[in-house]
């Protein structure tokens, strides 16, 4: 199942002395963006911490294609890549609107774990939440076709 993209302007702080938005500021249009995709797949961070779960960031890969700039609008589209029950990643697409370029391209790792940092399998623990998640993953695939 797809969501719709997350969207907001580029704001001025975000910005550096060349007028573009600073390369360390797309780690949490990321984060942004997920916690939006977590909200709409009906797993709210709020929801899921009181359930005792954490989310940690295992890895994060940017591939910068074109700058956003101060009041540039922009969208965030992302997806469930994969999800093993515990492990799963997210695919990033961040669009610039008002130029119409593709800005960023990028994939994050998570995993769930209890507060202690120790991995926990949602199908057995919380399958109503292992389920929830499973019917958002929309599987990669390369230019034949092929799932990666």
């Amino acid at each position: 199942m797809k969501t719709t993209p997350y969207k907001r302007r580029a704001y001025y702080y975000e910005t550096d002395k060349m007028g573009i938005v600073h390369h360390s500021n797309y780690v949490r249009i990321l984060e942004e963006s997920r916690v939006d995709l977590m909200r709409k797949v009906g797993l709210p961070f709020t929801m899921v911490e009181e359930l005792g779960l954490m989310i940690p960031v295992l890895s994060v890969n940017l591939e910068y294609k074109f700058p956003l700039r101060f009041d540039d609008e922009f969208e965030v589209v992302c997806s469930l890549a994969d999800f093993n029950g515990c492990k799963f990643t997210v695919r990033y697409e961040v669009n610039n609107l008002t130029t119409g370029k593709l800005a960023v391209k990028a994939v994050t790792s998570h995993c769930f774990t209890d507060e202690r940092l120790v991995p926990v399998r949602l199908k057995k623990k919380f399958p109503e939440i292992y389920e929830k998640f499973n019917e958002y993953v929309i599987p990669q695939t390369d230019d034949k076709g092929k799932e990666e």
